[in-house]
C-alpha cells in the first residue's frame, strides 16, 4: 500500500531528528560519566628495573654474559658446548654444530648481540653466516650485509626471516663491529585437532632500527621448497646456528612474555 504524500514529509522529519539526536545523546552520556568509570585497576603491572642486570631487565634470564658461562646451553644432542669463549664473547667453532638452550621458550623478548668475522676468514657464499632460531624452528638470519657488498638474495641477508621476509631496511654495520637484535616473538597457536590456529609473528629492531614489523611467519625455516606449519609444543629451545663461520655472540638475554 502506498503511503499518502501528506504523511511522508513528517516521517522524514522524525527520522532526521532521531539521527541528529543520537550523537547528542551519546555526548551527554559521556559528560554524565564519572572519570572513575573509565579507570582500570584490574591488573597492576609488575615493577621491572630496565638496567638491573648490567643493562638487562631485572626479570630477564641471562643466557650468556661471558667468562666461560655456558650453563644454559648444550649441543642439539645434549652434549656440552664446544664453541670458544673468549672473555665476554661466545665464538662459533666451525664444524662444531648448532647449540640450543636447555630451557624451552614460547612468546618472548630476546636480546642478541653479534658480530661477523674478518671477511678474509670466509668465502663468497658464506660471509658471517649464522642464525637465531626461535623455538629452534624460525630463523632470523645473521649474515655479513654491510652496504650490500656481499650479494645474497634479499630474503637471505642479515635481518631477514630466512627465505620468507625481506627486512624493511638494511641496518647492518661493518664486519667485526658489534650489532644487536631486539626481538619480540609470538609463538604459533594450534587447535585441538593440531591444525594451525594463528601463525607465529616476529618484530625485530637491528641496531635500534625497526627492520621487521609484526610479520606473520609462513612456517619453520626451509632452505628448499615452501615452508609450512606442523604441530609442535608451545615451548621449545632457542637455537644458535653454526654455519662454518666464526660469528661472535655476547650479552644474550630473554624475557618470557
Amino acid at each position: 500500500m502506498n503511503m499518502p504524500d501528506f504523511l511522508i514529509a513528517p516521517l522524514h522529519k522524525v527520522l532526521l531528528g532521531a539521527l541528529l539526536w543520537l550523537p547528542l545523546s551519546t555526548a551527554w552520556a559521556q559528560e554524565e560519566m564519572s572519570p572513575k568509570e573509565t579507570e582500570d585497576w584490574s591488573r597492576k603491572p609488575p615493577i621491572v628495573d630496565p638496567y638491573a642486570q648490567q643493562h638487562a631487565p631485572s626479570d630477564a634470564i641471562i643466557l650468556f654474559r661471558g667468562k666461560d658461562d655456558l650453563r644454559h646451553w648444550e649441543h642439539l644432542d645434549g652434549s656440552p658446548v664446544t664453541w670458544d669463549v673468549q672473555g665476554e664473547e661466545l665464538l662459533v667453532t666451525p664444524k662444531a654444530t648448532d647449540i640450543q638452550t636447555k630451557q624451552k621458550f614460547g612468546d618472548c623478548q630476546l636480546h642478541v648481540e653479534w658480530r661477523t668475522p674478518d671477511p678474509k676468514e670466509d668465502f663468497s657464499n658464506n660471509m658471517g653466516n649464522s642464525g637465531v632460531f626461535l623455538m629452534g624452528l624460525y630463523e632470523l638470519q645473521i649474515y655479513e650485509s654491510y652496504h650490500d657488498e656481499n650479494k645474497i638474495y634479499y630474503n637471505g641477508q642479515a635481518g631477514s626471516v630466512y627465505k620468507q621476509h625481506i627486512p624493511l631496511v638494511n641496518a647492518s654495520l661493518p664486519p667485526r663491529t658489534w650489532q644487536s637484535y631486539d626481538i619480540v616473538f609470538e609463538a604459533p597457536e594450534f587447535n585441538a585437532d593440531k591444525s594451525l590456529k594463528t601463525p607465529a609473528y616476529l618484530t625485530v629492531f637491528q641496531n635500534s632500527v625497526l627492520i621487521l614489523n609484526h610479520v606473520a611467519l609462513k612456517g619453520p625455516m626451509k632452505y628448499q621448497g615452501l615452508p609450512e606449519y606442523e604441530y609442535h609444543a608451545s615451548k621449545l629451545p632457542l637455537r644458535l646456528q653454526e654455519h662454518n663461520s666464526r660469528v661472535g655472540y655476547r650479552n644474550l638475554w630473554i624475557r618470557e612474555l
